[in-house]
């Protein structure tokens, strides 16, 4: 559902309706057991080893799961063992500002440092890793999100990282990565209020898709 217009009311009746479907997304996502979440995710990373987009990628920037997200570790194996590049996020806390920084191994993971949000990523005072838009660019961004829609709008967590660093690849000589969004089934919904200047995501994958 796309929300138009510029006046306040408008923008709180569109805040209220994210918030609400926050809330029932989340209310959702705790009914899930943890062997339906792995299961999915198993399915999911099939799908993605095999989807063309994938395959043709050489720079891919991916999320490190919360409890809540489908899990990634099988696709980040995978992006090592196929000799493509990894670039994970570092999520500046009280902003709306991310990094994608490079990891350098699978293994890599096991040096990161957890946040308050019970995140892994990259600590601050770690300078050396190379991000992603400093060099090359992206080819492929895997989305997180609490929900989505099939026309591809985007219900994220609130804090607006993903939306912001889109932004900057934009900007980037190599342009707007393709993007994909991992979903558990029980994240597709109806409809995501979105404002006219949401940017979608180019493709959702799930189970039934």
């Amino acid at each position: 559902m796309e929300w138009a217009g510029d006046g306040s009311a408008m923008a709180a009746a569109l805040r209220a309706a994210k918030q609400q479907l926050r809330a029932e997304l989340r209310q959702r996502l705790r009914a899930l057991g943890a062997a339906e979440k792995q299961r999915q995710s198993r399915l999911l990373g099939r799908k993605v080893i095999d989807h063309p987009k994938y395959q043709e990628s050489k720079r891919i920037a991916i999320f490190l799961s919360m409890p809540d997200e489908v899990q990634t570790e099988d696709i980040i194996k995978d992006i090592f063992k196929q000799g493509k590049e990894c670039f994970i996020p570092r999520y500046k806390p009280q902003s709306n500002h991310m990094d994608m920084l490079k990891l350098s191994s699978a293994e890599d993971m096991s040096s990161l440092a957890l946040t308050s949000w019970n995140i892994l990523q990259p600590s601050d005072d770690d300078t050396a890793r190379e991000e992603a838009l400093a060099g090359g660019g992206l080819d492929l961004i895997f989305m997180p999100g609490l929900g989505f829609d099939k026309k591809g709008n985007r219900l994220g967590r609130g804090k607006g990282y993903y939306d912001t660093y889109l932004e900057r690849c934009m900007k980037h000589p190599r342009g707007k990565p393709y993007t994909i969004a991992l979903a558990f089934r029980e994240q597709i919904c109806e409809s995501v209020p979105v404002t006219e200047n949401d940017v979608p995501i180019d493709e959702i994958l799930y189970e039934d898709c």
